[in-house]
């Protein structure tokens, strides 16, 4: 067995050069030639498993984390961006946009930043407010999504400050609801209030009266993750200061987004500890509103917390997660099990995610399978959000989970799935510009290499698909 066709060579040339190493160093290290090295941080001879031991123990990671890179997730990204009209006659393959992908990620994501940059300002939008470095502060969406993407959605440090915080609350001797409020006023002098709050306010800090107000408006679990989202912007700021410091995030408003972040996931690893969730996890097998009873959480807090289990030793299962609006506008996303999700633009119609608002807080399973063959076993099902003030308006979004397909039976959702079979796949595509399905009749858009053959005595029930 190898691992040669992983393309691990551009991920150890990486370690290399952030600890300042050159070739003939590392490969001394490891008992091999300089050349054989440069060989492989090219690509152009397999690594052997010991080796690849041999080199994740050196560089103290996980052998997995040379293998399952980023590198598919931004080849996906940049194929989306060259699927734009304005490369309509760049007639650049696949095959060399992966390589610009595995070979310099930094100019692949220079490349994506460079895009970002001339969608917003093709759009005709009012130009936004800068910081001095000339940073877009609505651009901090993106780059949140791209920090928690490069941290595998996984920060240790709260992980541990978490649990030394749960380790107070439960020998209080109190339920964790009741440990939570007298932990916020024995260590904080902050005294937990229900109160009417003013429309759209869920949570209100009265630093005067040292009052912590929570609407009397939401449901339990929303409540209490507020309140422990409230302890982790004091009791972990130090560790949330400490990570933002050393990431590669703009100025503006990236930074404070990352806190907000930072400290919901302190939330999550308060209400739902490392260790009881993976093993409840396992037990249940990712049954995610059992898990919600369990633990006192929601179903998108459950989904949350399943994508942050990835501990050296003991991890999870690597899952994708999703959510969007009815009308296809993609709130959050990350990805762990390979699947790529669009970043300008919708997802694809076949998708799950999208099929779930036909059946409201019911589970919709698939077995979705990309282009290039990768299968997906893909879950979804919609949640509501709004308070429950008489004919309040309500926000319906779909949540998506998901693994690669060998992961499935891990899950108690593929119950019944006959994997097998390939009437349980259902093909779907990361969007339809770069989308290579020409029989799919649900296309919103041709792929960018389409060139219109209309034939007037034919009419083809769409455009965009090969009539057979």
């Amino acid at each position: 067995m190898d691992a040669g066709e992983n393309q691990v060579g551009g991920r150890i040339r990486r370690l290399r050069r952030q600890r300042h190493l050159n070739q003939a160093d590392l490969a001394q290290a490891l008992g091999i030639s300089a050349s054989y090295l440069n060989l492989i941080e090219h690509n152009r001879r397999k690594v052997t498993v010991p080796l690849l031991f041999s080199i994740a123990g050196y560089f103290g990671v996980e052998p997995g984390e040379l293998v399952d890179g980023d590198e598919g997730r931004l080849a996906g990204d940049l194929m989306e961006v060259f699927g734009d009209d304005i490369f309509a006659d760049s007639d650049l393959t696949n095959l060399e946009i992966r390589d610009l992908a595995q070979a310099n990620p930094a100019a692949a994501r220079a490349v994506l930043k460079l895009y970002d940059r001339y969608r917003l300002a093709t759009a005709g939008a009012p130009a936004p407010q800068t910081t001095g470095d000339g940073e877009h502060f609505h651009l901090a969406t993106d780059a949140i999504s791209d920090f928690l993407q490069e941290n595998a959605n996984h920060f240790p440090l709260l992980e541990d400050s978490a649990d030394r915080v749960r380790e107070d609350i439960d020998t209080s001797g109190d339920s964790f609801e009741a440990g939570l409020r007298t932990y916020l006023f024995n260590v904080f002098g902050l005294e937990v209030r229900l109160a009417s709050l003013p429309h759209g306010i869920a949570r209100q800090l009265d630093a005067n009266r040292r009052h912590l107000l929570i609407s009397d408006l939401l449901p339990a679990e929303s409540a209490n993750f507020l309140l422990a989202q409230q302890v982790g912007q004091l009791a972990a700021q130090g560790e949330i200061t400490d990570i933002i410091a050393q990431s590669d995030l703009a100025e503006g408003d990236a930074p404070a987004l990352a806190r907000n972040v930072l400290s919901a996931y302190f939330a999550a690893a308060l209400i739902m500890p490392y260790a009881p969730f993976l093993k409840a996890c396992r037990d249940y097998r990712y049954d995610i509103e059992r898990l919600g009873r369990r633990f006192g959480a929601s179903f998108e807090q459950v989904c949350h917390r399943m994508t942050t289990l990835q501990r050296k030793g003991a991890s999870g299962i690597p899952l994708h997660l999703v959510r969007t609006d009815i009308a296809g506008n993609i709130s959050k996303r990350f990805s762990l099990s390979g699947i790529h999700i669009p970043r300008h633009s919708g997802a694809c119609p076949r998708w799950n995610i999208y099929a779930a608002f036909l059946a409201p807080e019911r589970i919709n399973v698939q077995v979705s399978q990309m282009p290039d063959g990768q299968s997906f076993f893909c879950i979804a099902r919609t949640i509501t959000k709004g308070d429950y003030r008489y004919n309040a308006p309500r926000r319906y979004l779909s949540v998506g989970l998901g693994c690669a397909v060998h992961h499935a039976r891990e899950m108690i959702y593929s119950d019944g799935i006959d994997f097998s079979s390939q009437q349980q796949v259902v093909p779907i595509g990361v969007g339809c510009r770069i989308c290579p399905r020409m029989e799919c009749g649900q296309r919103a858009h041709p792929p960018a290499y389409h060139r219109f053959r209309i034939d007037d005595t034919v009419r083809p029930e769409s455009l965009y698909a090969r009539m057979r």
